[in-house]
């Protein structure tokens, strides 16, 4: 989504999704709604709601549908939804998605592990679902995802050339814009700035995105590297939920309060209510009470003389 008046930069929540995929409790549909409207209220602009998968792979997903309709309700919040194929970008807009991303992985061991799919036959699914979205009434933005970026826990290294090359053939395929992931958080600060640059001097303002895990406890200084380079779209997880399952030793995404407080900090206006962000904590926690949640901002408080950006 663009960057609003009131705010220098986008941070998308994909805790409902990202988050949720990897707890094996399926939490009740009117439990996800009370926490997505909670982030809601938070001011969060962009929140990531579902994942339009088969239900019998993911049974978390199975309420996709009804949750984005009610995510649609929730004033001014853009919803965005992940779709891995065809079939799954149709329901989601049928749906009312204001965004889809679609997950293209840059490595072709997890391309196989993930979708048994390989990069080229999932960038054609790209290049269909783009197609079938073209002419409808209100069109969703078709972001793609461009998982492993930064390396691979199953194949290792991703060279860099590969990433770049599928994010031209992504943006040629028909997606309005790509997001650079991190899959596995194997991301370090300097190779984060050396492909930012070779991507966005390929597709420019097309490359907005960075969704980031912190695996090796390098994921805020690869967001203030981002915001150098000049992305202004950056994913986090409330409390660092998430992960992938087909990517071995991945733990989970940026920790959206520490994300805001970093942004914050930087001088960079997010729109973000950090109290109202913690009662949202607070909600996630009577859902899940079982489960860990991380971040330096909720364990240490709001250091003292510390104000958000004006």
């Amino acid at each position: 989504m663009p960057v609003q008046n009131g705010r220098d930069v986008v941070v998308s929540e994909v805790g409902p999704r990202d988050g949720l995929q990897m707890v094996h409790v399926v939490i009740p549909t009117p439990a996800k709604l009370r926490w997505i409207a909670a982030l809601a209220a938070a001011g969060l602009p962009e929140i990531e709601v579902a994942s339009f998968v088969p239900p019998k792979l993911v049974p978390q997903m199975a309420d996709a549908a009804e949750v984005t309709r009610f995510a649609l309700t929730l004033p001014g919040l853009h919803v965005a939804v992940l779709a891995p194929n065809a079939r799954g970008a149709a329901a989601a807009a049928a749906a009312g998605a204001h965004k889809i991303t679609v997950t293209i992985s840059a490595s072709e061991a997890h391309s196989m592990a993930n979708l048994r799919k390989p990069r080229a036959a999932q960038i054609e699914e790209v290049r269909a679902i783009a197609a079938a979205l073209r002419d409808l009434p209100g069109r969703p933005a078709l972001e793609a995802g461009l998982s492993t970026a930064f390396g691979c826990s199953l194949q290792g290294e991703v060279p860099e050339r590969d990433v770049v090359a599928m994010a031209v053939e992504l943006v040629e395929a028909g997606c309005d814009s790509v997001g650079l992931s991190d899959t596995a958080g194997y991301a370090q600060p300097a190779q984060l700035r050396r492909l930012v640059r070779a991507v966005q001097a390929e597709i420019g303002e097309k490359l907005d995105n960075l969704h980031l895990h912190d695996t090796m406890g390098l994921g805020l200084a690869n967001v203030t590297v981002g915001v150098e380079e000049g992305i202004r779209i950056f994913d986090g997880a409330l409390a660092g939920l998430g992960g992938c399952p087909f990517a071995p030793g991945a733990s989970g995404n940026v920790v959206t309060e520490d994300l805001v407080f970093l942004l914050e900090s930087l001088g960079l206006r997010t729109g973000v209510d950090l109290d109202a962000l913690l009662r949202a904590r607070e909600v996630l926690h009577e859902i899940l009470p079982d489960e860990p949640l991380h971040g330096a901002f909720a364990r240490a408080g709001r250091p003292r003389g510390w104000t958000a950006a004006a």
